[in-house]
């Protein structure tokens, strides 16, 4: 098992494929996933504004069923830590803090600019954009990477997701695995029609 530990922000998972796909590579153990009440407040509120005609419940059934799927991932008691805390965005300490008592080694997130890496070095955390973290797993396990891809994609029962092919299938990368450039590896890949995509049932996570 991994002992490399991921905070995830409440922006990576926002995104319905992007979440199932890391949600997936933590259950294959390939890293440990932490993240918080206030995250998963953060997610489900904003997508609810963007999307007033979602069900709050169904959403709810989601984030219940991701805690349940990943061990040990949701980090509590880290509220304490906030006020001794300074980041450009005040709403961004709770995640900080939430980093440093669940002992992660990196922040995920697409705002890197809220995470100056001058105050996370010292406290031996990195920062990285879902793009950097994604590559750096394909780099590690192309394999298992690789098979996490399929089982998220065979799970979708509409798979209308702009993805680029070579991301769904991994064949480039296992063909010639020097050639990861070859697989344009970007969360862009990520963006989909979530009326036609719904969210995994997690209980089939395995």
């Amino acid at each position: 098992m991994s002992r490399y530990t991921a905070l995830l922000d409440a922006n990576v998972l926002y995104h319905t494929p992007l979440r199932d796909l890391l949600l997936q590579l933590a259950v294959t153990d390939l890293f440990r996933a932490r993240w918080t009440a206030d995250i998963h407040r953060e997610w489900i509120g904003a997508l609810l504004c963007n999307e007033p005609e979602r069900d709050r419940a169904a959403l709810e059934r989601t984030r219940d069923l991701r805690d349940r799927a990943t061990r040990n991932s949701l980090v509590e008691g880290y509220h304490g830590l906030v006020p001794a805390l300074t980041l450009p965005d005040p709403d961004d300490q709770h995640v900080l803090a939430a980093a440093i008592a669940g002992h992660c080694d990196v922040i995920v997130t697409q705002n890197l600019a809220d995470f100056p890496t001058e105050t996370l070095t010292p406290l031996g955390i990195d920062v990285q954009h879902p793009d950097e973290f994604l590559a750096n797993h394909l780099h590690l396990a192309p394999g298992l990477f690789c098979a996490s891809i399929r089982k998220v994609r065979a799970r979708l029962r509409k798979p209308s997701c702009r993805f680029q092919p070579e991301l769904w299938t991994c064949r480039t990368y296992e063909e010639r695995p020097k050639a990861a450039p070859a697989l344009n590896l970007t969360s862009s890949h990520f963006s989909c029609d979530y009326s036609a995509v719904p969210s995994i049932d997690h209980r089939t996570l395995a």
